[in-house]
């Protein structure tokens, strides 16, 4: 059987508890050792077998998943943040399928969630954004042209951009080309939830100036929309006094409030 389980955004104690207790069974950890915290791998019992696919090929990664299928072991394929995101996990998913082995996922804390936490940034806020893409720049791996940086700037949404860090001069040239205004609120985190986190607050404009000063070329995710300003926005109409609930039920003086403006 394969795990494949989500390491969350690099701090040990935001991996679930289910990929934790996954990882105390294991016999075999295949983890992606240029970006998984180390420290993760000490949740793994004694002699537990541990491979760095940073090192490996594809095709090494699988042959030592089969390896440890015929001998009956457990193995994990340890992926950085959340798998399901950037984690090239459908072609391991699909070649396990041809191979006859069986395969779980486990979820995991994907960056732009760690950063918001360290920020303590909503993403969503009422009247601001009420939308979150996820998206980054084409590099050695190529991005459908519908889905460019300047169409998804057109919507002004908050907009989490991965894999761009030393790119940021281009992005920000198409950041402001697609919609945004040159003074729209951004932030640079450098690896999130770690304990190396840097983080910086700047503009849609001065993205690649504040990068450079502080040195930022890599493991970095961009945030970028009117939502990291966290001003301007309104209240909740969940938690209003005069918004009724399935549990909860407007107040008295919410009613005749709102049947006297009626």
């Amino acid at each position: 059987m394969v795990y494949f389980v989500g390491a969350g955004s690099g701090a040990p104690d935001l991996i679930t508890v289910r990929g934790k207790n996954l990882l105390e069974k294991a016999d075999v950890v295949i983890y992606a050792g240029s970006l998984v915290n180390p420290e993760l791998l000490q949740y793994c019992r004694e002699g537990c077998e541990f491979h760095n696919s940073a090192k490996l090929t594809l095709e090494e990664v699988l042959a030592i998943m089969e390896q440890a299928q015929r001998e009956g072991k457990t193995t994990v394929r340890l992926h950085t943040g959340e798998p399901s995101i950037y984690g090239a996990v459908r072609e391991q998913m699909d070649a396990l399928d041809e191979r006859g082995i069986a395969y779980e996922s486990c979820p995991g804390i994907s960056a732009c969630f760690g950063a918001a936490a360290s920020l303590n940034l909503e993403y969503t806020l009422p009247e601001v954004s009420q939308s979150l893409i996820i998206t980054r720049m084409a590099g050695r791996t190529s991005v459908p042209e519908k889905e460019s940086i300047e169409s998804f700037a057109a919507h002004g949404a908050s907009m989490a951009i991965y894999l761009s860090a030393g790119m940021l001069e281009e992005l920000s040239r198409r950041l402001i080309a697609g919609g945004y205004a040159k003074d729209t609120p951004a932030a640079i985190v450098y690896k999130a939830t770690w304990p190396e986190e840097e983080s910086y607050l700047c503009t849609v404009e001065t993205l690649p100036k504040v990068a450079a000063e502080h040195g930022v070329t890599k493991i970095a995710v961009i945030l970028v929309g009117q939502a990291i300003a966290q001003s301007g926005y309104a209240r909740s109409r969940l938690y209003a006094p005069e918004f009724e609930t399935a549990y909860r039920k407007a107040s008295g003086d919410a009613r005749k409030d709102s049947s006297e403006k009626g």
